[in-house]
């Protein structure tokens, strides 16, 4: 599901957090730190306020099944029929590496204003229903 700036969306799952807390607009540094947990319970509402697309790095596999790849398909026709059934191996070899990094490419996080007045932000989409 994609998330848009506006829609209304809905907490999928109970969230627990838990980690140091400090007051707003203080530095981290700060000695006013302490620990604290709070828990959202799931089908908290809200509003989504931004959306963030990040690509995530890619392995080693999948820089060089890009760069088989555009080797074969640049200069393959022009390969001798054994360096080129080689090549193909390499490339179907590192092909799954490619297919799983395609289906995880895009990651998308969100900052939502829940309705009661909790912010959320930097959470991933999937943590989110429409509502």
């Amino acid at each position: 599901m994609t998330l848009n700036v506006g829609q209304r969306v809905r907490l999928a799952a109970e969230l627990q957090l838990t980690g140091s807390v400090t007051p707003a607009g203080e530095p981290s540094e700060e000695t006013g730190a302490f620990a604290a947990s709070l828990a959202l319970a799931a089908g908290i509402e809200g509003t989504v306020e931004r959306v963030d697309e990040h690509h995530r790095q890619q392995s080693h596999e999948v820089r060089e099944y890009l760069r088989l790849r555009s080797l074969l398909d640049d200069f393959g026709h022009q390969m001798p029929p054994a360096s080129r059934r080689q090549l193909e191996e390499q490339v179907e070899a590192l092909e799954a590496h490619w297919v799983a990094y395609q289906q995880r490419m895009l990651r998308v996080t969100v900052r939502v204003r829940l309705d009661n007045g909790f912010v959320l932000d930097a959470a991933p989409e999937e943590a989110f229903t429409s509502a």
